[in-house]
């Protein structure tokens, strides 16, 4: 069966640069079985409406300022799929989540970034969601876990963030790792490897440090871990297959769940 993972898209820049991160990123879309379609749940696509696409081809979003030009130049072309798009919204409507179709709406950085590090050939059908930061942890657990029915299909469903992600603390020319930060990570290292729901649905009251690593006003990049965690809920399995950090404290966790 397909596991599902939960991705860290780290900075823009990721698209450009060669480092640990991006070839294990590339090695591990060479490695794991080949997915018949891509279901991503993206940080950078906020709705309160649970959102499903039903693209034919997907335009590339640069939803970033400030970058060098070569990043504005990156096309990842991907195309969607009308079936498995249709079966996420049966599967939605018999387990009562309200959604709505987008068939316009291209693949922003923390879709296309992960995508092409993976799969650069963009070959794979992807069908992008949104997040809803909005949600309980626990309701956004559950729409993840009413897909978990399609890694049977060998359909591969990803939520792209970060785990630690606070624009305001990285430092951008300090590679040396904030402690605040290891400590919020190796708490979620305890509790997702143990699927303690009760403790992680609380991680704001309970991790140490969460203010900082899940900042109220960026608290979208962390959720999309639900949303993965809820896709392999029949296997209730997470293993850690990366960790790493940028600028500080920005994380580059990979999490694979099932």
């Amino acid at each position: 069966m397909m596991p599902s993972l939960f991705i860290a898209h780290g900075a823009p820049l990721l698209a450009i640069e060669n480092n640990e991160y991006t070839q294990f990123l590339n090695d591990l879309g060479k490695n794991m079985p080949r997915p018949k379609a891509i279901v991503l749940f993206s940080a950078h696509w906020e709705s309160r409406a649970q959102k499903v696409s039903n693209v034919d081809t997907y335009n590339t979003i640069y939803d970033f300022g400030g970058f060098p030009p070569e990043l504005y130049q990156i096309e990842y072309p991907a195309q969607g799929n009308q079936q498995i798009s249709d079966e996420i919204q049966d599967l939605f409507k018999s387990n009562g989540i309200p959604f709505e179709v987008e068939t316009e709406r291209g693949l922003d950085h923390g879709a296309w970034v992960v995508l092409r590090l993976l799969y650069p050939s963009a070959d794979i059908p992807v069908i992008a969601m949104s997040v809803n930061p909005k949600l309980s942890t626990e309701e956004q657990y559950k729409i993840g876990k009413s897909l978990s029915a399609l890694r049977e299909k060998d359909v591969l469903v990803i939520g792209s963030g970060g785990t630690v992600h606070n624009l305001r603390a990285v430092k951008w020319a300090d590679d040396e790792i904030d402690q605040w930060a290891q400590e919020f990570d190796d708490w979620l290292f305890v509790h997702l490897t143990n699927w303690d729901l009760e403790s992680l649905f609380k991680y704001e009251s309970d991790a140490p440090n969460a203010e900082y690593a899940v900042p109220h006003y960026g608290n979208e990049h962390f959720i999309p871990i639900f949303y993965a965690m809820g896709a392999a809920d029949d296997a209730k399995k997470a293993s850690l297959l990366h960790r790493s950090y940028r600028y500080g404290n920005l994380s580059h966790s990979v999490w694979q769940f099932g």
